[in-house]
């Protein structure tokens, strides 16, 4: 099992989403993506368990 703790890099989190970088960002932009983490060196990174549980919330809010 993955570490929940495991910090992604945006691609690989693209890639998981099917989603244009852009497009990704305008969804941030609303206040809709998961939670964002900005690395000193201007690059983003994503927690696993952040991720997962934007998933859920997703899951749930299609489901309502």
């Amino acid at each position: 099992m993955p570490n929940p703790e495991t910090k992604l890099k945006l691609a690989a989190v693209l890639e998981e989403l099917d989603m244009s970088r852009s497009a990704f960002y305008r969804m941030v932009a609303r206040g809709k993506g998961p939670k964002l983490l900005k690395l000193p060196n201007g690059q983003i990174r994503i927690r696993r368990s952040d991720l997962d549980a934007w998933w859920i919330a997703q899951e749930q809010s299609t489901a309502a």
